[in-house]
């Protein structure tokens, strides 16, 4: 039984060895080529393996890609949770998670994943798919933010949606401008205002603390809710 046991521990181990020297390799091409110009034949070149351990893992080079850019979608959700961690206050922690999200979104290889290749390789709704678990982690970081009494409470799906989304969307305008530096800076601003905004702050900010300069906070009541 022990030998059983280590022979399939063995097994597992050389499996992961082969998946993950795959998936870094195709990433590796992914950004230096572009999907459209990567092979299969380049991807199981540069690995060291054959097309038939190439298919005993993956069905194609969509299937890798998409493994690729949900990799890279969990990483940004690690570098999300980490910031948003850092903070001892939640709004402050949201603050934080969303202009890391922005700011990783635009590394150069994750912009050329997830930004340039990822919308011809899958399309919208595969994209969006894999990009829900990222944007359930906002939600719940909304939900703690309203359980601290930082922000009113109030619907969170739409709210998610927005700032999500436009999150997303800024990313693809900065990752395109000629002066991304410039974008970006202009991005964090206004997405600076757009969080005070749903905190109901006249400037960025926790609904519960007092920023120098903005005198008393004003009491937000939250939009009634149907029974």
């Amino acid at each position: 039984m022990a030998g059983n046991t280590s022979a399939r521990r063995s097994q597992q181990e050389r499996t992961r060895a082969t998946t993950g020297a795959l998936l870094a390799v195709a990433r590796e091409l992914f950004v230096s080529d572009g999907f459209s110009s990567t092979s299969l034949d380049a991807i199981c070149a540069r690995a060291g393996v054959t097309r038939g351990a190439f298919y005993h893992h993956f069905s194609n080079k969509e299937h890798i890609f998409r493994e690729v850019y949900a990799a890279d979608q969990k990483e940004l959700g690690l570098i999300v949770r980490r910031a948003f961690q850092a903070e001892e206050d939640p709004w402050d922690g949201m603050a934080a998670g969303c202009r890391a999200l922005l700011e990783a979104s635009l590394e150069p290889a994750v912009r050329r994943v997830t930004l340039v290749e990822a919308p011809a390789a899958l399309g919208w709704s595969v994209m969006r798919d894999i990009q829900a678990g990222c944007k359930e982690q906002m939600r719940r970081g909304l939900a703690i933010a309203v359980e601290a009494g930082c922000i009113p409470d109030r619907p969170l799906a739409p709210v998610t949606s927005l700032l999500y989304g436009g999150i997303r969307e800024s990313a693809l305008d900065i990752a395109r401008a000629q002066d991304r530096h410039t974008a970006l800076e202009d991005s964090l601003t206004q997405l600076g205002l757009v969080l005070a905004g749903i905190a109901g702050r006249p400037r960025p900010g926790c609904a519960h603390k007092n920023v120098a300069g903005d005198g008393p906070t004003p009491e937000v009541n939250a939009p009634d809710r149907p029974e």
